[in-house]
């Protein structure tokens, strides 16, 4: 058995780049890598400092791109270099997560992980616990596990997981199915049936069972990550990556695992009631941090700092500041305004999320210093 029957290998995933978060987040400086916690933190620093009471720093990894790694090494001072593993070009999440699975499982191959986003914010960090605790049970049992966030309202832009009956494992809900993001109007039935949960993309899981579910489902990328596992540790291993990398499907771990695991009945859930938020835009954001008497959010420090912002008759605005330039509003609420040293943005926060169309529309116009 592991050295430790109650130890965890945390995987954090830093990839992507935020597009939604644009102009703050960029492609060479990804919203996990900012302090959007309301504290002086990044968001890929609260991710790891979450997992301190299940894993020592030892045995917690970041699966980031070549462009992020050093800055991801720099923040992350206490982790081993060597768990830090650097994918060659992003191939999606099942790539980066069974690569995870099958370098911690030629260390330990009886080895339960947990693998978390690094851009989510988790507002109670003891429960947070607890409920991995939970689902490791269930990760015992052989079971791949994944954590659901009770839906609070009918959100479209969240995939569900339809949950059945208790497995006989303490509070281990069955997964039946897997839904993606639903309509307003199936939402909604999702909601009041009671019968769903939202899926939070946080798994808990033994290693060697993931990637016998993978071999299953996938034989070819299982194959390419075993490849590459056992060259991690050899002067091959850029060579080996280089070569088999490239050549691994890119896809996300719930359409290339999840969904036909749970179809055969071997994915877990247990609810995550913990005060989850995946800060997907800045309307979310100004949600979750602290604001003003009116309701007004300055990203990046604290409410009562707020020197290089002048507000006056304002409400509901969330206000991302940069050093060295006043941003200054007056008459106006229900705005996003996001001051950068190349780029401004002012948008409705009703529609926050759209702010990934400016993204994709400076793409086509061939503008990628921007981006």
């Amino acid at each position: 058995m592991s050295d430790q029957l109650d130890g965890l290998y945390g995987v954090v995933l830093a990839g992507g780049t935020g597009t939604r978060l644009w102009p703050l987040s960029r492609a060479g400086h990804p919203k996990f890598l900012h302090p959007l916690t309301g504290t002086e933190a990044s968001l890929l620093q609260a991710t790891v400092s979450r997992l301190d009471l299940l894993a020592p720093m030892d045995r917690v990894f970041v699966v980031t791109g070549v462009a992020h790694a050093a800055a991801v090494s720099r923040q992350l001072d206490t982790i081993p270099e060597a768990n830090v593993l650097v994918e060659p070009s992003p191939r999606d999440s099942c790539a980066a997560i069974a690569l995870a699975a099958a370098v911690i499982a030629r260390r330990d191959p009886e080895a339960i992980m947990g693998s978390f986003a690094s851009d989510h914010l988790i507002a109670d960090k003891e429960r947070f616990t607890e409920v991995i605790q939970q689902a490791m049970a269930g990760a015992r049992k052989g079971l791949l596990m994944t954590l659901g966030i009770t839906p609070t309202r009918p959100e479209t832009g969240y995939g569900y997981l339809q949950c059945g009956g208790e497995t006989g494992d303490g509070p281990v809900l069955a997964v039946e199915e897997f839904k993606e993001k639903p309509t307003y109007d199936v939402a909604e039935g999702y909601v009041k049936s009671g019968n769903y949960l939202w899926n939070a993309g946080m798994f808990v899981w033994r290693a060697d069972a993931f990637l016998a579910e993978l071999s299953r489902q996938q034989p070819q990328l299982a194959a390419g990550v075993s490849r590459i596992a056992a060259a991690w540790e050899s002067p091959e291993r850029e060579e080996v990556l280089g070569e088999v990398w490239p050549t691994l499907p890119r896809i996300s771990v719930d359409y290339a695992v999840m969904e036909g695991a749970a179809a055969v009945g071997r994915v877990g859930t247990v609810r995550g009631d913990f005060g989850w938020n995946d800060v997907g835009d800045f309307h979310t954001l100004g949600a979750v941090l602290a604001a003003d008497p009116s309701g007004n959010v300055i990203v990046g420090r604290d409410i009562s700092q707020k020197s290089g912002v002048l507000l006056r008759d304002t409400e509901g605005l969330v206000v991302v500041p940069t050093e060295g330039r006043l941003v200054a509003a007056m008459g106006v609420r229900d705005l996003v305004i996001v001051d950068t040293p190349d780029a401004v943005l002012v948008i409705p926060r009703e529609r926050a999320q759209e702010v990934k169309h400016l993204v994709d529309e400076l793409k086509e116009l061939g503008e990628h210093g921007y981006i």
